[in-house]
């Protein structure tokens, strides 16, 4: 098995915890626990990603009609970060990306 980026976890093994991230808030705390004390680049980001896209949706569920207009927005950045992280690539989501790297770095 190879290893990730800077990563002590398998490669195959980083990319579950990274799409497990974006399925669900069940699947983001599953994920926060198979990642552990094992640190991964890769998981590391999509774990930031994927909490950071749950908040927004949260947050513009709460807003009448436009929120949940905006939350279709929130659907196309879901399926964007899902679609890289079963890639094993590191993208930024598109406007709210580096938000959320330096708002979610409490995840170590």
């Amino acid at each position: 098995m190879q290893q990730n980026l800077a990563g002590r976890l398998p490669y195959d093994m980083v990319k579950i915890v990274s799409i497990l991230s974006y399925l669900t808030v069940i699947g983001w705390l599953i994920a926060l626990f198979i990642y552990g004390k094992n640190n991964s680049a890769l998981a590391r980001f999509h774990l930031q990603q994927s909490l950071g896209l749950i908040v927004t949706g949260a947050i513009l569920s709460l807003l009448p009609l436009i929120g949940w207009l905006m939350n279709i927005g929130i659907i196309f950045l879901w399926g964007y970060g899902l679609i890289h992280a079963f890639n094993g690539k590191l993208y930024h989501m598109p406007l709210l990306g580096d938000f959320f790297v330096k708002r979610m770095d409490f995840i170590r």
